[in-house]
């Protein structure tokens, strides 16, 4: 199945399963938990954007009757009341839906996708109580949330769920627990096959997202929460220890690449195109091809103004706080919108004024300072990359108003 339709696929049997796959009837609260099985469901990357950070869900089995029901926190409703708008503000809401285990993990089989199942080893009171606070919290007046992409995402709350029924295990085997990874690291690593949404990402976070993160925040990651309960041993009820998990399978094998396990080394490639650009606009300028440098330097002027105001816009007016104090302002620079009248001057090979040199200076100063803060002990932003494309353009583009001698 090619990924076109493999995404196609997806998003038809994501609609299919909100709409045929009813809320799964409520249990027995006097079934013993002897009768109960619970596991961990982890599914990789999907072909669709949203899809590219895997996700997990807790199933809930009934040995007697064989009854399986899938509680699933990564829902959403594109009917909701201004959704888009609250999609662009940071303010969208998820919502836990519990639905027919089969019908919601044969989605995820047909789009491709890798399903493997962790059978846990959990007490019988234990498998009651995280029961009674699944069907508690699917319930239409509990099931929403406020989602937040590294903070309060789907695998979170798979993650806090299980913790509270295994009394502050998971917490007490991850936190603090260095995770020698970034919220930046592991978005770059899981997006790098989709490049609009790798570079997109990576200009839009900000240094928050930089911080170094430990084994429980990392859990935001579907496929880092299965490592974690992987590793971690429990007790019996002689109080010997044993594996959390007590086997492990694959529905099944992913048929769409695997992301890699470092995020690309591209810097080489952002610093060479920077490097090629600003080459080619100083060549414009050189052969006086007027009107190739005014329409190139157009191109380059809104593409970093245009940035900078949603890159701005992100910080100073959504709920957005991975993106907030973002110093990608200083490369995609707004100011690059106020050059765009000297376009006509460059058009018809004319001198540009004092106040286009003077913004155009003023842009690579603020270039220079994005990279001088590098020096400084300020919260650290991962923006290297951008850095090395944007300061050369910028240069070039500074020197291509300066009037020529003679």
């Amino acid at each position: 199945m090619s990924r076109r339709r493999a995404g196609v696929a997806a998003l038809l049997l994501l609609a299919l399963s909100q709409f045929a796959a009813a809320q799964a009837p409520r249990w027995d609260r006097n079934q013993p938990g002897e009768t109960l099985e619970i596991a961990l469901v982890t599914i990789g990357p999907g072909p669709v954007y949203w899809e590219r950070f895997g996700h997990n869900a807790i199933a809930v089995r009934d040995t007697v009757s064989g009854r399986s029901v899938l509680y699933n926190y990564g829902m959403f409703d594109f009917g909701q009341v201004n959704f888009l708008l609250n999609f662009v503000r940071g303010r969208m809401q998820y919502q836990l839906v519990a639905q027919d285990a089969g019908a919601d993990l044969a989605s995820y089989e047909l789009s491709g996708r890798r399903v493997g199942v962790q059978h846990l080893n959990l007490s019988p009171p234990q498998r009651v109580a995280l029961r009674d606070f699944l069907e508690w919290n699917a319930r239409p007046e509990n099931a929403g949330y406020r989602y937040d992409y590294y903070l309060d995402n789907c695998s979170s709350r798979v993650r806090d769920a299980l913790d509270q029924a295994l009394e502050g295990l998971l917490a007490g085997a991850s936190v603090g627990q260095p995770a020698r990874t970034t919220f930046r690291r592991e978005t770059r690593r899981l997006t790098a096959p989709v490049p609009w949404l790798y570079l997109g990402t990576h200009a839009g976070l900000g240094p928050t997202t930089d911080q170094p993160i430990d084994r429980w925040q990392a859990a935001f990651v579907p496929m880092t929460l299965q490592e974690i309960v992987r590793d971690i041993a429990t007790a019996d009820d002689d109080g010997r220890s044993i594996p959390l998990v007590a086997r492990e399978e694959r529905l099944q094998e992913a048929t769409l690449p695997d992301p890699g396990a470092e995020p690309p080394a591209w810097r080489w490639r952002f610093a060479t195109t920077g490097l090629v650009l600003a080459a080619g606009l100083l060549g414009l300028r050189a052969l006086r091809w007027r009107r190739a440098l005014a329409l190139a330097a157009g191109c380059v002027w809104l593409v970093a103004g245009l940035g900078g105001a949603l890159l701005l816009g992100l910080w100073l007016g959504t709920d957005h706080a991975s993106a907030w104090r973002n110093q990608n302002v200083l490369l995609f620079n707004p100011l690059a919108l106020a050059l765009l009248p000297a376009l006509v001057s460059l058009w018809k090979g004319r001198m540009a004024g004092r106040v286009p040199r003077v913004i155009a200076l003023c842009i690579v100063l603020l270039a220079v300072a994005a990279l001088l803060l590098k020096a400084l002990p300020l919260e650290w932003q991962d923006n290297g990359d951008w850095i090395a494309l944007w300061l050369p353009i910028h240069i070039a583009l500074a020197a291509a108003l300066v009037p020529r001698k003679g």
